[in-house]
């Protein structure tokens, strides 16, 4: 199965889903990509030390048979990639090679590359393109998707950042053959969250098809990651830039970003929305905000993937977390509080509001 969804944004892209895209990419790229290529433009591609083992040479012997010139760079693997240092050496590596605006960015891994590889190409030289090669399902249904391009502070995750829209995204499902099974997990918890907020009949299948039980059935993988990335798009277009209805993507993240930061980044990113989720829906029950039965279902849910539902620190520790998230507006924080399977809501509240639903959501 091969599965094209366009997203209508300011800068219209195309998003490719289907097995064996890595070797199609003369097929799938935009025309001006193709262009830049025929005339023996540089295409920097940016891996980690991970995913560059697996699939670096097949990916730049592609992009040279398009005529490119390949510039490959290769970071570390996790979120210290995502960092200023990182971030400055690969602008002087871009510049030290003489990329121009002509030229193009290939982002080739997970949702690290991704952000890391969409900033350089929003702020080099005020904007290059660039196309976004997912190897991760959890870049394939989220971060790959949407033009949010960041790194992190000391103070928090993706505090430094731009909104800036690939060329392209061409999601090879063969790649998530070769992912360990706790990030594949990881992925599964964006996975969940698009049936939590939006579509209770994807939630429903989710629970009929785990999807660590089912990773040879390539077609069951590909339409439900077309599934997520249509919600996506469906919530990007009309709210591109983040100002209203986007928050609702961001279900079980401000909590889960500080639970990553109160760990050192040693819990994932995976693991730690769903943690956010988890906590956030027991809350939301508690108040008598959402359905009964919910929380533990989400609970169940999150446990048959693999996936944590409680978190290892103290309410006052989650909140000074959430407290330096870019989430903050007006001295207040913004959470995201599901009413029932399908449907949650953008719900803005004070800190002492926060503390107890947040105390609520733990106990």
């Amino acid at each position: 199965m091969r599965k094209t969804i366009h997203v209508d944004t300011a800068h219209p892209y195309d998003v490719h889903i289907g097995a064996g895209l890595l070797d199609d990419l003369a097929e799938l790229l935009p025309e001006k990509i193709r262009n830049v290529a025929a005339g023996g433009g540089k295409a920097v591609l940016l891996t980690d030390e991970h995913v560059d083992p697996l699939y670096g040479d097949r990916t730049a012997q592609n992009l040279s048979a398009l005529g490119f010139q390949v510039l490959r760079t290769v970071v570390p693997a996790g979120e210290t990639a995502k960092s200023g240092d990182c971030y400055l050496r690969q602008l002087s590596f871009l510049a030290g090679n003489h990329v121009s605006r002509q030229d193009v960015i290939f982002a080739l891994g997970g949702g690290v590359a991704g952000d890391l590889s969409g900033f350089l190409a929003a702020t080099y030289q005020r904007g290059i393109p660039f196309v976004q090669l997912p190897t991760t399902l959890l870049a394939a249904v989220d971060s790959s998707v949407g033009g949010k391009t960041a790194i992190n502070l000391p103070e928090g995750k993706n505090l430094a950042g731009a909104f800036y829209q690939p060329s392209a995204v061409i999601m090879d499902t063969d790649t998530l053959d070769t992912l360990e099974p706790s990030v594949f997990a990881d992925g599964c918890a964006e996975v969940i969250k698009y049936g939590m907020i939006w579509d209770a009949a994807l939630y429903r299948r989710l629970s009929e098809n785990i999807l660590p039980s089912c990773r040879s059935d390539k077609e069951l993988q590909a339409e439900i990651i077309a599934a997520c990335v249509d919600i996506k798009r469906q919530v990007v277009v009309q709210d591109e830039l983040d100002k209203g209805l986007r928050n609702l993507l961001n279900f079980g993240h401000t909590i889960g970003h500080s639970i990553e930061k109160n760990s050192g980044f040693a819990i994932s990113h995976g693991s730690a929305v769903a943690m956010g989720m988890a906590i956030v829906t027991r809350a939301a029950e508690k108040e008598g905000i959402c359905e009964k039965g919910t929380a533990d279902g989400l609970k169940n849910l999150l446990e048959a993937y693999g996936l944590p539902a409680e978190a290892p620190f103290t309410t006052e520790q989650l909140l000074a977390g959430m407290l330096s998230d870019k989430k903050i507006e007006g001295g207040g924080i913004n959470l995201i509080l599901p009413r029932k399977i399908g449907e949650c809501f953008i719900s803005h509240m004070d800190v002492a509001q926060a503390q107890k639903l947040l105390a609520g959501g733990r106990s």
